[in-house]
């Protein structure tokens, strides 16, 4: 329910609009949600290697989580509490942590837009997003001035948070000396057009470097109404194979990190279809799942936890080597 394509039209808008307002101090570590030097705890219980912190760098940015009715604004504030619990208790440990081993792992708190922005036919909406977009530019801005140094960049994101990415793939990737320091954006959780990205390309197998990867999580009895909407003819890419192979049995699933911050692995078939993949029904305790969920967009990177874990390992490593 995520889409890139809208966005592209706001760029022009950013620098007229919300450039101008007060932005976000990057410089104060208060307002990033992690850091290489201030991992919170349920993000470092997943750190054990840090054997790649020396020559890789992770950008993470987080997916929406001001989605309730009741909660009138558009953007929610940098010194939200609740938010901020939200980020470090659920978005952190569940899917930031596929990543934190992958290298130094970098977070921003971000003015994130509510979710009715995405459907708001009036301006407010646009503008809500374009705000987020902002203060996540203005994080990247002052993480490459101030940390990255020169190293190899993970972009890792989950719904909203994939938008933004998409967009600074767009902004300061796509044909631009950066492309040369990008090992691979996870971006799943939106639609993003194969031409979106004109010369980053879709990566379809396990250790190839350089572009992005893309995903929309399915039940076998699709979701049509935003499946069709969202997702239909949209990139994507079967996250247990890594390749645009239309079916992986449950042998192959590495894991899923569910609620009690265990892994399990071999639930269910993988199967690739015109822009998402739909998955078998969880067996046991999971399969309530399939019954009260409409579809499983919020696990599109818990659900497939130890695959991307071990995914983005192997590609920051064939990077390193080839480089």
């Amino acid at each position: 329910m995520r889409f890139l394509s809208l966005l592209i039209v706001f760029l022009p808008i950013l620098s007229t609009v919300h450039y101008a307002q007060t932005q976000t101090d990057y410089s104060k570590t208060v307002n990033w949600a992690a850091l290489p030097s201030n991992l919170p705890p349920g993000l470092a219980a997943f750190c054990q290697d840090t054997s790649l912190w020396s020559a890789v760098d992770v950008f993470y940015v987080y997916p929406t989580l001001n989605t309730q009715k009741k909660d009138r604004r558009w953007n929610v504030t940098i010194e939200d509490e609740q938010q901020r619990t939200k980020v470090l208790q659920t978005a952190l440990p569940f899917q930031g942590s596929a990543f934190v081993e992958a290298g130094r792992f970098y977070s921003p708190y971000y003015r994130s837009a509510h979710l009715r922005s995405y459907y708001a036919a009036d301006q407010q909406g646009k503008d809500a997003l374009a705000l987020a977009y902002s203060d996540v530019r203005a994080a990247f801005l002052y993480y490459l001035e101030h940390y990255n140094q020169g190293r190899p960049i993970i972009l890792a994101a989950h719904s909203q948070g994939s938008t933004h990415c998409g967009l600074l793939l767009q902004e300061f990737f796509d044909a631009k000396p950066l492309q040369n320091q990008l090992i691979a954006a996870y971006i799943p959780g939106i639609g993003i057009w194969p031409s979106d990205l004109k010369n980053i390309p879709l990566l379809v197998s396990p250790e190839q470097t350089g572009g992005y990867l893309a995903w929309n999580t399915f039940k076998k009895h699709i979701d049509q109404a935003s499946y069709q909407k969202w997702y239909k003819g949209r990139a994507v890419i079967n996250p247990i194979t890594w390749t645009t192979e239309s079916y992986a049995s449950k042998e192959l699933h590495k894991g899923f990190l569910y609620t009690d911050k265990r892994i399990y692995k071999q639930l269910f078939n993988t199967h690739l279809i015109d822009g998402a993949v739909w998955i078998d029904r969880p067996k046991g305790k999971f399969m309530l799942m399939s019954f009260t969920m409409r579809n499983y967009h919020i696990g599109d990177i818990n659900l497939f936890w130890q695959d991307i874990r071990e995914n983005a390992k192997l590609r920051a490593k064939n990077f390193l080597e080839n480089k």
